[in-house]
Formats: C-alpha cells, sequence, structure tokens
C-alpha cells in the first residue's frame, strides 16, 4: 500500500481577504487531524530582527490568522512562547512588530523560555539518532519542559538565510528547543535542523506551521534583504514539505538544500515537491528567482564556521571573546545597516504597499477581527 503525501496548501491572498484566507488555509493542509485536540497549542512566531523589517518576521496578520484559525478548529487551548537571541531583542520585536495588541485581545499567554519562572530547561536523550546535537553538547541536550505534550504550530516567513539558503518551518525550531548557547551549533547547522525535527517529532503530539510570504525576503537574510511582494501563504503538516515547497517558489532546488535533503533522507518528511500534494492556487510556473547572493556578514560568518579560521571557534564562542562577534553584529544590524539603508525600505514598504497599508491599520487598531467572533 503506498504511503499518503504530504500535503502543503498554498493560496493566494490579498489584504482584505486575509484573514479568512489564513482559515481556509489551515482546512486545505488538514490542521485540524495534524494537532492533538486534547493538547495545548504553542504559538511559536518567528523574529529575526527586532525592527519591523518587511520579510524578516511573522506578520501580525500571519499570528491573527493563525489564532482565528486554531479557534475556529476547536483549538482555544493556546499559548504562545518566545526565545531570546544574542543580538535580538525579545520584547521589542513583539512590541515593534505589533503582537501585544494580538495577544491582549485574544488572551494568548506569552512565555519565555529564557525565564525560569515560565519554564526549565531539562535534560532529554532522544530516541532517534542524533547528527550533530550530541556531538555539541556532550553533557546532554536540554530542552523546556514546558514543550512536552503539547502541540507545537510554527509561524516563519518565506526568506533567505546566509547560513541555510532558506529558512522556514525547520528553522523556526531553532529559538525554542536551543538555549542561548545555540551559535555552537552553526558549523552544523544542517544537521542541526534535521535533529531538532527528530526531537519535536518525540516531544510534540501534533506539529504545523503557516508560513507567510505576503512579502518575502530575497538576499542575504534572515535579517538584511530586499522585500519582494509576492502575496503568498502555506501551510502544512509537514515541516520538511514546506520548506521545500517555499524553497521551489522562491526558485530553488530543494533537494539542493542540505537541511532539506537530510531530512528527506532520514524519513522526517518529504523534501521532493514532485511527491508533495500542493493543494490550493496553482503555482507550478512561479519561479521567483531569489538567490542569498554574496554580503559581508555572510563573508565574515563563512569565515567563523566553515572557513579556515574554524578553528578559533572554541577561543572565540566559547569564552568571553564571544562579546567581540556579538558586538559587531549588533552594530551592524541595528547601528548601521537599519538607520542608513533598511529604515527607509520599510517606510517605504509600509507607504507603498497595501501589506505595508494593512502593517498601518494594525499599529491604528491593534487586530483587525474582534476575539469574540471566535470565542
Amino acid at each position: 500500500m503506498a504511503s499518503q503525501k504530504s500535503v502543503v496548501a498554498v493560496l493566494k491572498t490579498e489584504p482584505r481577504t486575509v484573514l479568512d484566507d489564513y482559515i481556509r488555509l489551515a482546512e486545505l493542509a488538514g490542521m485540524k487531524d495534524a494537532l492533538s485536540e486534547s493538547a495545548q497549542t504553542i504559538l511559536k512566531d518567528n523574529i529575526s530582527w527586532h525592527f519591523p523589517f518587511p520579510s524578516a518576521n511573522t506578520t501580525p496578520w500571519q499570528l491573527e490568522g493563525s489564532i482565528l484559525a486554531l479557534r475556529a478548529s476547536g483549538f482555544k487551548d493556546i499559548s504562545c512562547v518566545q526565545n531570546k537571541t544574542v543580538v535580538i531583542n525579545t520584547f521589542k520585536g513583539e512590541d515593534l512588530n505589533l503582537y501585544v495588541p494580538i495577544f491582549d485581545t485574544y488572551e494568548i499567554p506569552v512565555l519565555y523560555n529564557f525565564k525560569e519562572s515560565d519554564m526549565t530547561w531539562i535534560p532529554f536523550e532522544p530516541k532517534a539518532e542524533m547528527l550533530a546535537l550530541d556531538h555539541i553538547y556532550p553533557s546532554g541536550i536540554r530542552v523546556p519542559d514546558y514543550f512536552f505534550g503539547k502541540n507545537i504550530v510554527h509561524l516563519p516567513t518565506v526568506k533567505c538565510h546566509i547560513y541555510t539558503t532558506t529558512t522556514g518551518a525547520m528553522k523556526n525550531a531553532f529559538g525554542g528547543l536551543l538555549n542561548t548557547y545555540r551559535h555552537y551549533t552553526h558549523s552544523w547547522i544542517h544537521e542541526t535542523l534535521v535533529d531538532l525535527l527528530a526531537i519535536q517529532k518525540e516531544i510534540h503530539p501534533g506539529i504545523f506551521a503557516f508560513m507567510d510570504g505576503t512579502t518575502a525576503g530575497n538576499g542575504p537574510g534572515p535579517r538584511t534583504m530586499t522585500p519582494v511582494v509576492k502575496n503568498t501563504i502555506l501551510a502544512s503538516a509537514d515541516q520538511v514539505a514546506i520548506d521545500a515547497v517555499a524553497a521551489k517558489l522562491m526558485g530553488m532546488n530543494p533537494l539542493d538544500i542540505k537541511y532539506i535533503r537530510l531530512a528527506h533522507e532520514r524519513g522526517l518528511g518529504c523534501g521532493d515537491p514532485r511527491e508533495i500534494s500542493i493543494v490550493g492556487d496553482d503555482i507550478s510556473n512561479e519561479n521567483w528567482g531569489f538567490d542569498v547572493g554574496a554580503s559581508l556578514h555572510r563573508l565574515l560568518g563563512w569565515l567563523s564556521w566553515y572557513g579556515p579560521t574554524k578553528i578559533l571557534q572554541k577561543f572565540i564562542f566559547r569564552t568571553p571573546l564571544v562579546a567581540i562577534p556579538i558586538l559587531v553584529s549588533e552594530v551592524n544590524h541595528d547601528y548601521i545597516h537599519w538607520p542608513l539603508k533598511e529604515r527607509g525600505i520599510y517606510k517605504e514598504w509600509r507607504r507603498n504597499t497595501e501589506w505595508g497599508h494593512l502593517f498601518s491599520r494594525y499599529d491604528e487598531q491593534g487586530v483587525m477581527r474582534e476575539s469574540r467572533e471566535t470565542s
């Protein structure tokens, strides 16, 4: 008997219909069957940059649409878990990206995996064979105790990434399941993402992803990109398949991307678009022609994690000297790129695109639909 194909739902959308389209997207992708009705559901949004740069972060309509879709399918017990990185201010990010009014309106509790009062990092021994994490963390893998037994719904965007070519549902687990020392994994980032998906399948009764490509990110992501309006949203219970379809939309061969190929080969999902059932709108002729391209940050990252200076990793990244590359990254992104370039791109997007206008409406109104409609 042939195994059932993985399903990825793809819809073309517009600001006027986007919330309803997210509800329809969930139905097409089989969200209700993918998640456990008896379990609490964690929303894991994506803040790649605390500034509201289009395509870098979960959009407010993606967040609100996913909440509406979950409630429409009977999932009422919802929380959100945030993480921090060494270069991102989580609280600034959820404020500037307009998540807070949505959390308040829909009464979604927000927890932080870096707060001991919210959750504890406990030892975990995966049943699956690990490709990298057991070597990177020889003293033991730790994951947040709060994640066990709960559904997880990832909210990535369609964009490029300087280390992994593309980033999406699989990469979205990176912040939630690894602590602030996750930069140790960058030399083995593809293997790490595969390990994290295997771990997710062991601790979560259900996994699902909504991916927003209303404005997608081309170039050296996940922050300093060229935002391109694409009016596209995706959803799937197969984290490998949704990343593969997003990669194909961007004009790349998914199986040429190592983390997708490895996950496909290990049976964690389907990375071959020919074997994926794509439902919704026809995207067979789409090729966005995206490319990571060159950047100083990409060059420095290559030297740090893969190039000849890789031998200095332990000396720099596992000692107090790690503060130096962290400072360089922060200055480069927040004090050079944002004020001199990306802030202007953001303002132009907000002025001149329909999605920028919708973002402004969220800024003024907080939410686009009252929570009582789905309570």
